[in-house]
């Protein structure tokens, strides 16, 4: 510690007030605050616990039947690579799939230019008569 005793200056002058802050007091509160924090900071665990089944699955009892429909850059729509001539015909196809017990897996694949209207009637189509089983697929064909 030190102390500030003056300058030899002019003898009747006023002292001046100091304008420094101790800094010290502060700097010793936040040397203690952050090694509570370090302190109090729980273990960092990396590990995810998991229920894995034992043992090797049973195979699949058999393979899934899959419908693809394709919709072309121009709205046309095709089931299985044959076209669909109008939006009733398509429901009728769609009905039909919502109806089997176990449906087949329908693959929707739109054409990346095609407009986004008729892909979502589609999917709408779908959704509104209970087909389960819809996904949108990579279409490699008509990119």
């Amino acid at each position: 510690m030190s102390m500030n005793v003056g300058s030899g200056g002019a003898q009747g002058a006023d002292p001046e007030p100091m304008m420094e802050m101790n800094m010290t007091p502060l700097i010793d509160v936040m040397l203690v605050l952050i090694i509570m924090m370090i302190i109090t900071i729980p273990k960092a665990n990396h590990s995810v616990n998991l229920n894995m089944p034992v043992g090797t699955p049973p195979p699949p009892t058999k393979e899934p039947v899959v419908v693809t429909i394709d919709v072309d850059f121009d709205g046309t729509i095709l089931w299985d690579n044959a076209v669909i001539p109008d939006r009733h015909s398509l429901e009728a196809k769609l009905m039909d799939v919502a109806a089997q017990a176990d449906q087949p897996e329908v693959h929707l694949r739109p054409n990346k230019l095609v407009s986004y209207k008729v892909v979502a009637g589609v999917m709408a189509s779908a959704q509104r008569l209970g087909v389960t089983k819809i996904g949108l697929v990579g279409n490699e064909q008509f990119q």
